[in-house]
This record gives structure tokens, C-alpha cells and sequence, in this order.
């Protein structure tokens, strides 16, 4: 098999790119850090000018004449990120100071109620132009010239729309009545019929949004974006011209947004909000509809009888288009007309992806124009076993696990996988903001919960040659030689590296698609499609999220929908109450090919555009593909359908599966995604082929027992807590050497008496000192021995060993994090996290035997940082026991 053949032979490509920070620093430091990324075995770095002093000017040249003279020397990448600091959007602070008019643009409400009826009533509208009620609660009638003269210029009232009030929130649309030809000097005037009336002023102004982005480019007008471009990209390009598409690989942007209100929660007519805009939307939305427009505004905040679904679905589906237009294809034209690559990623947090304010409004659209697909993983998003509802990290709304473990990482990767010009590839922003307290060991968990879903290039966050200690964002991965693990980060890039390589240049394979919420969101109640893609992952049935837009271009297959290179044997729409037109009937044709498909609790009400579909919706619940099902009733269906790939014998809810094929093999990755608790249990795969275990970490193939099934391949698979195996079928491996596993051992036999114990800290290793004897092993970070101490603990024992065996381990129980043994004076390896097994057969020998064991923590219990309060202060040490197992 091609793939395993060359990571077995150490000819992976690259799949690591860190951030590598810049502040400025000399070029001695520079070169050391490009020299140290370098070696712990990776081939590639995005260059961050975030902290940099001088971006785009003379020191910015000049450090960046450095890196690229290092990347070249040792051919590696250079990525480049596209503005001063995140998120991208200011150009380098362009906009503001010499396109004001090219700043962020929005639209407001101002809202007043009356009791009519009242002949020739004058409402006072002008107030709607001066900001918020705090701007104005103290300004009297003496200083009337002041308030003139205060107006401000940009702000441009749009309308003024009267409407009949049904309740607080809830207005008659059949009264909406356009009274914006009724102004004169700040008032409208106008005849209130009888009952509560309110009056809505609609105002264009460039204030309300966001503080962070105030001044950045408006994502929706080009203008903005061709400032950026001129800005940051071409300036690089006219220096760095020769390097483009060689060492240059391309550019990245971090987190571009709408920026209209800050947070996750900007789900429109759901939150109080300016909304994002620009001059010709009335014309462009006109062009989609036959309704007056800019009557039906107020729908956009207040409710009317059901037809503010209609209204915002029109405005989200137009806004999330022109983001896509003005904004990302721009870009990505740019660099592909310039033979190098666009990717970054938007924020995707609590569900901000199909959202304003952080969000772009819709994932797919948002990145649809990007080279790769793109994610991000800060700030405790992700953490061992918090995947059920909110928890309480950094935030004060706190993070939903649901949405971070079972839906983004999937997102991600589907659209790396449907999207023809992603090439298959799904890159993470990754490790940042967690912590001193995040090691190799939780870093190697994170990159198995990636690679399982289908993500295969990393952005480590991050490399920063600022003074030590730094407190941006740790942990950093160098940290001028004081971090202690970072010896070892070796270990975990190249295990990164080689399974991102198996799992790449390939097809996925998964049963099922659900259906992207964005557009259901948007225009009515909606589940949210972590839901169903819980139901799965626990259940072992893999899927591809795919948004409206694609499923409307697809086909069907042999009954089963294609896209890209993906087939999908059934589709999953999660409950909504209104769907585009054009998806309904596409469904249709769908149902009539055989494709199954399932409704979440009930099938759509109405379209999202207001067409008449009840036609349509009966044709729907006639078709005997279509079902309408409860949510915890989904999986047996499809298993009962033979809608699956695997079978697992028993209940495993923290086991995770990807199946990855090649034109000659399949390759299988399974992982423990449980923090605690090991798994053992019987899997089936429908391939009858030969098949090997692939050791990342060993580099080596190993055995399997298998067992053939009407159906496929039976075997067994033991996962202890954080491992996980590969496994290649394929009748194209010829690996030179495999190995039996034998997991059946005949003795046990645990080593304990008195440990000499001694320390080192990252500079000073590998000299230890402060001896200490114990005769138990216990938490060194206890306050009464070392909590203070970050750095390598070794432990010492003497053992006789007087049993003949044919194989023999050293298995090391609850370890603090990083293990590294050695056995009479051999190195025997290093892991990097459990299960911490060691392979002793040529080195133990009858008689005396001298063990050493060398166990390396983070820097949290030194620094006891701000991040790292997230996570559990873990012990330093071995807490469990040490045991020599054998045959």
C-alpha cells in the first residue's frame, strides 16, 4: 500500500504549521526559533505579525528577510497572516484612516409606540440618528442648536415604517405602512388609526458594531477588501515575488467577521442588534423578492405574524452570499492567481457559525473560496470528557461541549471533503490559550480527536520568542529552552505528520449526511445538527455535514447521494420548520432515485422564501424513503436499514472511528475519546482483505487475529484511555517485518522497594540533584514535597529478575505526563502519553536489572498561569505502580 509503504519508510509530507509569533525580536532569536521548529520535526511556519511593532515597515522586512532566509536554507513553508493582528479586517489600520466611507456599515431600529387615532401627529424621528437613549437623556430644549449641530453626518435614515402593534413584540404586517415621504426636518408626520401603533425609523449608520473591529473593512463590499489586498498582499508580493508558490505557500486569515455586536449569540431576530449593511442592499434584496423591501424592515428584529421568517431568510441569505463574494473569493482569486493558497478559518464558537456578530453568517459560504477548510481550538473548547452541555472555562456564558465535540471538527472536514478544490484537506488552528497546564499529553488527545473526524493539517498556537515567561496565550512550545517537554514535542509532530499522511489524498467513507442548520436558523425554529451528530458519533456511525447549497447540486448515485468524491447511503435533516424552496424540491427528486431520508421529529411547515409548498410537503410524506423520526429512535433505523459501516458488538459511546480509502487499501483510525476508562470490544468491517496494526509512535506494523464474517472482517480492539490504533487493510501491503502481539501475558510482576528519586529542570537536564529515597510512590506536587517543581523527575531501582520469558514489558500505571525508560542503561522509548508500555525483551536480563524512568510534567506547576486554572492541577509523577509484564 503506497500511503503505509512511505510513512514506513519516513517520506510523509508535512501537515504542521505553527504561528510563529513576532514582536520584533533580533535576528540571532530568529534563526534559533526557525532552527528549533525545524528539528522537532516540522517543515513549515505561519508567521504571525500580531504583536510586531513595526508591520509592513523596516523592522517587519527585515525580520522577515530572516525567516525566509532560514525557510529556504531548510526548505520549509512560509505562511503568511494577512493583517497587523487578528481579527483579519483592519488592513493594517488602512481603513480607517484613508477609507472611512469603506469601514463597516449597519442598519439600526429606532422604535416608539402610540395610541391613535390621532389626525396629524408629529413623531420626532430625528432622534434615531444620535446613538442610544443614554446619548441623549440629559440634552434639554435650551441646547436645540447643539443638538443640531451634534447629528452625525454618516448616519442616513433608510425609513420610517408605521405598523399596528399585536403584542410587546409582535406587530400586524397587513398594517405596515411606509411613512418615510412624510418627514420634514427631523419629523414625520402622520394620521395614527386607531389602536397601538408603533413607529420604526430604520437609520444606516457606521456605529453600534462591535468595539474590537470598529474601523475594520466592510466583509460585504470589495472596495474593503481590495484595500487588504493592496495593503498586505501585494506589498509581500512585490518583495518576496520569486518565493511565491516555492518557499511562500500562501496567506492566512484569522477569525474574519461581520462584527456587528460582540459574542456567539447574534442569531437574527433572536438578539438585539444593528444588523451588517451596506448602500445598495435595498436594490440587491429587491432583486430576490417582489415585496417593497424597506416596509418589511422591522421584520428583521420585531416578529409579524410569521412573515419575519420570510424577511430574514431573504437578508441572511443575501448578506451570507455577498460575504462569500466580496470578502473570501476575493482573496482566494487573488492568491491563486498567484500560485500560492488561501486558508484561515472564521469563529465558529457556541454556534456563531451560522450567526452575525462573531460568525459570518453561514460556514460553508464563509469559507467556500478558501484552499483548504478551516477550525479553531482555543481556550479549553475541547477537553477530555466535557462534551455534555455548557461548562464553565474563560467565558462568562461558558462553552458548549456538545457543539465543540460532535459538530465543529465534523464541519470542518465535511466541507474539506465535498469541496473539490479543498483537496480532501481540513486544517485546525490548535493548542492555543489553554494553558501552561496543557502537555504533550492532552495535545496528543486533541490531534486524535481531529484526525478521527477527518482533519489532517495542523496550526499549533504557538511559538513565541518573546522573553520568557511570556503570558500570551500559553503554553508556548519552545519558550527560550524552559519549557521541559518540548524535548519531546518530536514525538507527537511526527505521529501527527505520519497519520495525517495515511489520511489524506483519499476518500472518506461515511453512511450518512446531515443536513447544515444555517438556513432553517435563519427563518424559523430549528434543531441544532449537534443533536443528531451526537446520536452517531456515540454510535459509530460517521457522516458529513453538507449546507443546502450543495445538496441542490448533487445528484444520486446507485440510491445513494454524491458529492465530490463522498456517497452517502441516507440524509438526516434535523428539525426545521421552514427549508428553501429549491431544497424541498430537490429532496423530492432525491426520494424519487431511493434515497432515504430522515426527517427529525416532523417534516417542514413552510419554505423559507414564503412560496406555497403543500404540494410539495404531501408528496413528501408519501414517498416511502421519506420518515419522520424521533431523534433517539434514529440509529436503530439506520442500523436497521443497514445504514452503517462498522459494526460494534456492544455499547461504546466514547469510541470514535474514521474510515479512510485509497485505491489499494482502507485504512481505519479508532480512538478512546474517554478520559478515564479503557475499551475492549468486537469490530466488524465490511472489507475481506489482509490487514496490519500501524504503529505511529513505533513506526512499525503489527499483527492482527482476524476473523471472517458473512459481511466482512471480525476482530477484537483494546483501546486504553488516550490510545489509538490504526489499522491498513489492503492486499498490497508488503511490509519487510510485522510483529505478533501477544496481549495475553503469563506474568506480572510489580517493582517497588525504595526508589531513588531525583530532579531537573528543562535548562539543567540531564543533570538531576535534590536525591530523595521513597518507599511508595506517590504525588510529588503534594504540599509537602515539590508542588512548585516543573521540570523531569527521575526515578532509580535495582530489580532481580530470575523468570525465563519470551517477551517482556515495563508498564507504568497513572504517570505525570511524559515517561521515558530506561533499562541497564538502554533507551528503551518515550511516550507521550498512556498507555505508558515499554518494550524490555533485549535489554532484561536474568539477575540484576537497573531501571530508570524519567517522567516530565509542564510548566503550570511553576507558573500556575492564568489559563492553566481550566484544567485539573494534575499530580507530578508516578501515582500508580510500575510492573514488568511478560511470557
Amino acid at each position: 500500500m503506497k500511503k503505509l509503504d512511505e510513512v514506513l519508510e519516513n517520506r510523509e509530507s508535512n501537515y504542521i504549521m505553527p504561528f510563529f509569533w513576532q514582536h520584533g525580536e533580533e535576528e540571532g532569536i530568529l534563526r534559533e526559533y526557525m532552527k528549533k521548529i525545524n528539528e522537532s520535526g516540522i517543515k513549515a511556519v505561519c508567521v504571525e505579525s500580531r504583536p510586531h511593532p513595526d508591520f509592513l515597515g523596516p523592522k517587519w522586512w527585515e525580520d522577515m528577510d530572516v525567516i525566509m532566509d532560514e525557510a529556504r536554507k531548510r526548505e520549509m513553508k512560509v505562511w503568511i497572516l494577512d493583517d497587523s493582528h487578528f481579527p483579519t479586517g483592519y488592513a493594517n489600520g488602512r481603513i480607517k484612516k484613508d477609507y472611512p466611507d469603506l469601514q463597516k456599515l449597519f442598519l439600526k431600529i429606532h422604535q416608539q409606540d402610540f395610541v391613535g387615532p390621532y389626525k396629524d401627529a408629529g413623531i420626532i424621528v430625528k432622534w434615531a440618528m444620535n446613538g442610544s437613549r443614554d446619548d441623549v437623556m440629559n440634552v434639554g430644549a435650551e441646547n436645540s442648536k447643539k443638538e443640531t449641530n451634534e447629528f452625525s453626518l454618516e448616519d442616513k435614515i433608510i425609513g420610517v415604517i408605521a405598523a399596528k402593534i399585536i403584542n410587546i413584540d409582535e406587530i400586524d404586517t397587513d398594517t405596515l405602512i411606509d411613512i418615510s415621504d412624510k418627514i420634514s426636518n427631523g419629523v414625520a408626520y402622520f394620521n395614527i388609526p386607531e389602536g397601538n401603533w408603533r413607529i420604526f425609523t430604520i437609520v444606516q449608520t457606521f456605529k453600534g458594531g462591535e468595539k474590537s473591529t470598529e474601523g475594520y473593512l466592510n466583509p460585504i463590499d470589495s472596495r474593503g477588501t481590495q484595500v487588504l489586498i493592496d495593503t498586505v498582499y501585494e506589498t509581500h508580493l512585490n518583495r518576496y515575488k520569486e518565493d511565491f508558490g516555492t518557499t511562500i505557500a500562501g496567506f492566512f486569515s484569522d477569525e474574519p467577521r461581520f462584527g456587528n455586536v460582540k459574542g456567539p449569540d447574534a442569531s437574527i431576530g433572536r438578539f438585539d442588534m444593528v444588523l451588517p449593511w451596506r448602500e445598495d442592499l435595498i436594490s440587491i434584496l429587491e432583486k430576490n423578492t417582489s415585496e417593497d423591501i424597506i416596509k418589511y424592515l422591522p421584520l428583521l428584529w420585531v416578529k409579524g405574524k410569521l412573515k419575519e421568517n420570510e424577511i430574514r431568510y431573504l437578508y441572511m441569505d443575501t448578506i451570507t452570499k455577498l460575504y462569500s463574494e466580496n470578502f473570501t473569493q476575493k482573496l482566494g482569486e487573488w492568491c491563486r492567481a498567484h500560485n500560492v493558497e488561501y486558508i484561515g478559518h472564521v469563529i465558529e464558537d457556541n454556534n456563531a457559525h451560522a450567526r452575525l456578530g462573531y460568525g459570518a453568517g453561514h460556514y460553508y459560504r464563509s469559507l467556500w473560496e478558501q484552499d483548504m477548510s478551516g477550525i479553531d481550538v482555543v481556550l479549553h473548547q475541547i477537553l477530555p470528557g466535557m462534551d455534555r452541555g455548557y461548562f464553565k472555562s474563560f467565558t462568562s456564558s461558558g462553552w458548549d461541549g456538545e457543539f465543540f465535540h460532535y459538530a465543529l471538527a465534523k464541519m470542518g472536514a465535511s466541507l474539506g471533503h465535498i469541496d473539490k478544490k479543498k483537496k480532501g484537506r481540513t486544517m485546525c488552528e490548535v493548542f492555543g490559550a489553554y494553558g501552561w497546564g496543557e502537555g504533550l499529553k492532552l495535545m496528543k488527545w486533541i490531534t486524535d480527536h481531529m484526525l478521527v473526524r477527518g482533519v489532517n493539517y495542523f496550526v499549533p498556537h504557538a511559538f513565541s520568542p518573546k522573553a520568557f515567561p511570556d503570558s500570551d496565550c500559553p503554553p508556548h512550545f519552545y519558550a527560550h529552552g524552559k519549557n521541559p517537554q518540548f524535548k519531546y514535542m518530536s514525538i507527537l509532530n511526527d505521529y501527527t505528520n505520519k497519520i495525517s499522511h495515511l489520511l489524506t489524498d483519499g476518500k472518506h467513507i461515511a453512511p450518512v449526511a446531515i443536513l447544515y442548520h444555517g438556513e432553517a436558523e435563519w427563518s424559523g425554529e430549528y434543531m441544532l445538527l449537534q443533536k443528531p451528530a451526537k446520536e452517531l458519533i456515540q454510535n459509530q456511525i460517521d457522516f458529513d455535514i453538507v449546507p443546502a447549497d450543495m445538496l441542490i447540486l448533487s445528484k444520486i448515485e446507485d440510491r445513494k447521494l454524491t458529492i465530490n468524491n463522498e456517497a452517502f447511503s441516507g440524509l438526516i435533516i434535523p428539525y426545521s420548520e421552514a427549508l428553501p424552496k429549491k431544497l424541498i424540491d430537490k429532496l423530492l427528486v432525491y426520494l424519487e432515485n431511493g434515497l432515504r431520508i430522515y426527517f427529525i421529529n416532523d417534516i417542514p411547515k413552510v419554505s423559507s422564501e414564503g412560496i406555497n409548498i403543500d404540494k410539495e410537503l404531501q408528496k413528501l410524506q408519501e414517498s416511502k424513503y421519506c420518515k419522520i423520526i424521533e431523534l433517539n429512535n434514529l440509529v436503530t433505523d439506520l442500523k436497521n436499514s443497514d445504514i452503517y459501516d462498522i459494526k460494534v458488538y456492544d455499547k461504546q459511546p466514547y469510541l470514535r472511528y474514521y474510515h479512510y480509502n485509497h485505491q489499494d487499501g482502507d485504512v481505519f483510525m479508532f480512538f478512546n475519546e474517554h478520559p478515564y476508562n479503557s475499551i475492549c470490544t468486537m469490530i466488524e468491517v465490511p472489507i475481506y482483505s489482509n490487514a496490519y496494526v500501524y504503529d505511529a509512535f513505533e513506526n512499525k506494523v503489527f499483527d492482527i487475529n482476524l476473523e471472517k464474517t458473512q459481511k466482512g472482517i471480525k476482530f477484537k480492539l483494546s483501546l486504553e484511555k488516550y490510545e489509538s490504533k490504526i489499522i491498513v487493510f489492503s492486499n498490497n501491503i508488503n511490509v519487510k517485518e510485522s510483529i505478533s502481539i501477544n496481549s495475553e501475558f503469563k506474568g506480572i510482576k510489580e517493582i517497588k522497594d525504595n526508589w531513588k528519586i531525583s530532579f531537573s529542570t528543562s535548562e539543567k537536564y540531564p543533570k538531576f540533584e535534590s536525591v530523595i529515597v521513597l518507599d511508595k510512590l506517590v504525588n510529588l506536587a503534594t504540599p509537602n514535597l515539590y508542588p512548585e517543581f516543573s521540570g523531569t523527575v527521575r526515578y532509580e531501582i535495582d530489580f532481580d529478575m530470575n523468570t525465563n520469558f519470551n517477551n517482556a514489558f515495563i508498564s507504568v500505571t497513572d504517570a505525570y505526563e511524559i515517561v521515558d525508560v530506561y533499562m541497564n542503561e538502554f533507551n528503551v522509548g518515550s511516550k507521550i502519553c498512556p498507555p505508558y508500555k515499554f518494550d524490555v525483551s533485549n535489554c532484561l536480563k536474568e539477575g540484576s536489572n537497573k531501571l530508570i524512568i524519567d517522567v516530565t510534567n509542564t510548566l503550570e506547576k511553576q507558573q500556575k498561569d492564568f489559563l492553566s486554572q481550566y484544567l485539573i492541577h494534575e499530580p507530578t509523577g508516578i501515582t500508580g505502580s510500575v510492573n514488568l509484564v511478560f511470557n
